[in-house]
């Protein structure tokens, strides 16, 4: 089971929130009025994910942010955002927030983000022993295009980057989310070019043309194919699908306020924001991920 904390003021929110969570049976769901409660009760238990709204009175959600950052760094935080805090949900995810849900489309996209944050943090309390002999490691792979082998793929790739050293516990998370988000992008837009525009449509286009898609040549036939090197400053991450690529200064400015309710470009936000350095080759059907060893933070007095 895994444990949710939702944070909100508001009891019908909150409501609204139980129900939504509440129909999937791996997880609990717990709440808390403002930040100050969501704080006592991570000092008693810390959940395995906070759910949290903005604007909330004694603590918000940003200065609560901060907090589980310094005090419970392994918990990862997805921002509910209302319709005028674009810009703080940009702030949250260069705090450190794993992602982040516009209130707006709870409803659609609640689920499969917790899933998929749940899922890059899932390893996150083991104690990973590092390997001081290993300098350097370089990992191939070649997937065939399915979705199913994104979290495991994922969990592979973070394996090492903590082993190395190269992230602590909280950028394991982001990072997971980061790569996530690059290999469905390969998936979905690249080997099946299914945009992703359509998931701003009200019926279900997006999942119908990925279904039909997935059954035809030659978009089935495609494979990504991924590259990790790991050394002892950092890891880099070089992922290429076969689809036809795209224009990549067309993508619309991810931290644009006025984006960041869109489908389109979401998951380029969430890339930029967690890793170091990102780039696309010229056809733009291969996109390289660095992330730089994580240094030790002097606290300040």
């Amino acid at each position: 089971m895994s444990s949710i904390l939702v944070v909100d003021d508001c009891a019908i929110e909150r409501r609204v929130l139980a129900g939504l969570l509440g129909t999937n049976p791996a997880w609990t769901v717990e709440f808390a009025s403002d930040g100050a409660e969501a704080l006592e009760r991570c000092a008693i238990c810390e959940p395995d994910l906070v759910l949290t709204d903005f604007n909330m009175p004694n603590m918000d959600g940003l200065q609560l942010l901060i907090k589980l950052k310094q005090h419970h760094s392994r918990v990862p935080v997805i921002i509910a955002t209302s319709e005028g805090s674009e810009e703080l949900a940009v702030t949250a995810l260069q705090q450190g927030a794993a992602s982040y849900v516009p209130k707006t489309l709870m409803a659609r996209d609640l689920s499969r983000v917790v899933e998929t944050v749940l899922s890059a943090s899932q390893d996150r309390r083991r104690s990973d022993v590092v390997t001081t002999a290993l300098v350097g490691q370089e990992m191939r792979f070649s997937f065939p295009t399915d979705r199913r082998l994104v979290g495991p793929a994922v969990n592979a790739l973070q394996d090492y980057g903590v082993r190395f050293g190269i992230f602590n516990d909280r950028e394991r998370i982001r990072v997971g989310v980061a790569l996530e988000e690059a290999l469905l992008n390969a998936i979905i837009h690249g080997n099946l070019e299914v945009s992703s525009k359509l998931r701003e449509s009200d019926d279900d286009s997006f999942e119908k043309l990925i279904a039909m898609r997935m059954g035809q040549a030659p978009y089935r036939n495609r494979r990504v194919r991924v590259s990790a090197r790991y050394s002892a400053g950092e890891a880099r991450f070089v992922i290429r699908d076969q689809g036809k690529g795209f224009d990549v200064s067309k993508l619309p400015d991810p931290t644009d306020p006025e984006n960041i309710s869109r489908a389109h470009g979401r998951g380029v936000l969430l890339i930029r924001t967690f890793m170091d350095d990102i780039r696309y080759n010229g056809k733009g059907n291969q996109v390289t991920l660095v992330k730089r060893r994580v240094r030790t933070e002097v606290p300040v007095c």
